[in-house]
């Protein structure tokens, strides 16, 4: 019997019998006429369906959604596609002891098992593979791995999967590929789409791939260079909504309000490109004219040139003449300082963005010593930008408190009432091992009340995934689109900027609240 789960106060999460019913429930779904939905994510049981509250609201769109009916069949598809494999995966040992079975027997069977997709999701070209053998219910990790190589093949409760690049994950490791999961230069980036045929076989050494082309360095006289990236600099923007069936994130900048906000400044689209500093450390040098506003974190900024040095004021425009450089030094209060530049930054996008998502790999690749970012037009003249304020905004420093409103849900019942107390009633500490992809917390672990695995299912940012040891990930921008620890809750959208600009040292306190009211 299908039913209805919250997942944040923007989705909701259709569950289904199996498996197959959710399969056959995604296209009637597809063909629907359901207002306010933005998209709907498939998973091994359940399906995420993406919606603006301000068309829809929950209750509404829960009753549309349990009058849909499943189609009678699946979808059949009749590609095949082979997937050479070195079976030296670093928990196949594990998995044989797991299984009570010899590694030969897991290899054997592995590659003698008929393998359909199922669904994509997590990553773009990673594919969820069902196969017709029963041996195959493996647990995943207690704690997740931070960085798994690309190329790296899983199992995971029924599944089976390919890491198209390296990630983070809990899957069991039992072998290597060099086969390109995902490929931008194909007519179909992914190998594996939903319904294929998929076959492993077995080899004994390196395949021989071809190094990627170099790219010509970029010559452009109206342009930023990059004398130091600092932590981490990215080019990012609102991202890749509603792609993530195809397992491609929506990522984009971490800290809406500070791009809105540097934007606005400079004269730009609020939904420009920017650039995202990580902790600071930048040194930045203009070729040519620019004019350009810091927002978001709170950093300590210098302009050096011909004219001298200058501090440029946070939130309000200024100018940069032609080799003047930005240093923008130690961060005080945020984590992520945003830059603009007027007339925006003259990259080709990558399905249709220019966010650059980590987890994923697309975008801009991260920005190094010596990179130069071409600019879009001339930059106007200092005199003729009229300065615009950003509003002042309360960023949390190291050993600052934040509050962040949370959504109970999908998976808050799996877990004890006293975890849920737990969950509100202490100050979870950001942990250094935060990234893009979340933010780890310390604190006294959440008990579970259901114990096993949880089938893969999608997740939104914002989501606080729970992996056995009890120690939550809240999801951020470049999250895992689908994954098989429990979500107790989801941060409020409006809450997101501030979860994105948590810095290490921190601490955070969640507070309940219903999907609809936040106030």
């Amino acid at each position: 019997m299908t039913r209805i789960l919250a997942a944040a106060d923007t989705a909701l999460m259709l569950e289904a019998a199996d498996l197959d019913e959710s399969m056959r429930l995604l296209p009637r779904l597809r063909d629907a006429a359901l207002p306010g939905v933005t998209e709907l994510v498939p998973a091994a049981r359940t399906i995420l369906v993406r919606f603006d509250p301000r068309v829809v609201d929950a209750d509404a769109l829960s009753e549309r959604l349990l009058a849909v009916e499943p189609a009678d069949e699946r979808v059949a598809s009749d590609v095949v596609v082979t997937i050479p494999v070195r079976y030296d995966g670093q928990d196949l040992d594990e998995v044989a002891g797991l299984l009570s079975v010899s590694v030969d027997e897991v290899v054997a069977r592995h590659r003698s098992a008929t393998w359909t997709v199922a669904f994509t999701g997590y990553a773009p070209g990673f594919g969820y593979l069902v196969g017709d053998d029963d041996l195959f219910q493996v647990p995943r990790r207690s704690s997740p791995r931070t960085r798994i190589p690309a190329g790296s093949v899983g199992l995971a409760g029924a599944f089976s999967g390919v890491y198209p690049r390296e990630s983070p994950g809990g899957w069991q490791l039992i072998g290597t590929t060099d086969a390109r999961m995902w490929d931008l230069e194909r007519d179909e980036p992914a190998l594996l789409s939903p319904g294929a045929t998929v076959r492993f076989e077995r080899v004994a050494r390196e395949l021989v791939v071809a190094a990627p082309a170099e790219r010509p360095a970029v010559e452009a006289t109206h342009a930023l260079e990059v004398v130091r990236p600092g932590l981490q600099l990215l080019v990012q923007d609102l991202g890749r909504p509603a792609m993530a069936a195809t397992g491609v994130s929506q990522s984009g900048v971490a800290d809406r309000t500070a791009m809105r906000d540097a934007n606005r400044a400079v004269g730009n689209d609020a939904d420009a490109a920017v650039l995202e500093l990580a902790g600071g450390g930048a040194l930045l040098r203009a070729r040519g004219a620019a004019v350009v506003a810091l927002a978001g974190s709170v950093a300590d900024a210098t302009v050096e040139g011909a004219a001298g040095t200058a501090t440029p004021t946070h939130g309000t425009p200024f100018a940069l003449d032609d080799g003047d450089e930005l240093r923008i030094g130690a961060v005080r209060a945020g984590l992520r300082a945003i830059v603009a530049i007027r007339g925006g930054i003259a990259l080709e996008p990558v399905l249709g963005s220019l966010a650059t998502d980590t987890l994923a790999g697309l975008g801009p690749e991260p920005l190094v010593a010596g990179a130069v970012l071409p600019l879009r037009g001339a930059a106007a003249a200092p005199h003729a930008v009229e300065p615009i304020a950003a509003p002042a905004r309360d960023l949390p420093a190291p050993g600052d408190e934040a509050v962040l409103r949370i959504v109970l849900g999908p998976r808050d019942d799996w877990f004890a009432p006293a975890a849920l107390h737990t969950l509100v009633g202490q100050a979870w500490e950001v942990t250094p091992r935060s990234d893009r992809v979340g933010v780890r917390l310390a604190g006294a672990p959440l008990e579970r009340a259901v114990d096993g695995e949880l089938p893969s299912e999608g997740a939104v940012t914002g989501a606080i995934q729970v992996p056995p040891d009890g120690q939550p990930v809240l999801f951020l921008a470049d999250h895992p689109l689908t994954g098989g620890y429990p979500i107790v809750g989801a941060v409020v959208d409006a809450d997101l900027d501030l979860a994105g600009q948590l810095p290490p040292g921190a601490r955070i306190r969640f507070r309940i609240v219903h999907a609809g009211d936040q106030a």
